[in-house]
């Protein structure tokens, strides 16, 4: 995951989101950070394709059901929230930040965000090329760990 306030929208409206069986909701008051497609191998599994997220500090983001809120704990630095219903994979939590990375994906429309880079390029799938010309990093700005 990229910095948490690198990019950060300057809207604090409300932003609202959640799963396909609506098991989980949330609601996110501040800003969103830009999205960052994240392509590492974890994100790929639990996507199905990259990751793509945005995010939010912890205190921002709160729930109004999580009857179907799962974590996994994925690495021994993160886990990743996920609805235990219907399966749609909702968050990235690194361990010791106090911010939550939210699956793009996940957040109702309008959501006024952009995607800014892509991080873990180095670890992309064969598949596909990535060619829209946004920063490409081989593995993240932070400098150990990995995810979102």
């Amino acid at each position: 995951m990229t910095g948490e306030s690198e990019g950060a929208t300057a809207d604090p409206a409300r932003h609202e989101g959640g799963c396909l069986c609506g098991a989980v909701r949330y609601v996110v008051r501040g800003p969103l950070r830009p999205v960052v497609n994240c392509h590492c191998s974890q994100c790929r599994r639990f996507h199905g394709h990259h990751g793509a997220y945005s995010g939010a500090a912890r205190g921002n983001v709160t729930f109004t059901s999580e009857a179907g809120l799962r974590w996994y704990r994925s690495s021994p630095i993160a886990r990743r929230g996920f609805c235990g219903i219907c399966g749609a994979s909702l968050f990235y939590d690194r361990d010791g930040r106090d911010f939550l990375a939210v699956a793009a994906g996940s957040l109702d429309q309008p959501t006024g965000l952009r995607t800014v880079r892509h991080i873990f390029t180095a670890d992309r799938a064969d598949y596909y090329e990535i060619s829209d010309g946004l920063e490409q990093l081989p593995g993240s700005i932070l400098t150990s760990g990995t995810g979102a």
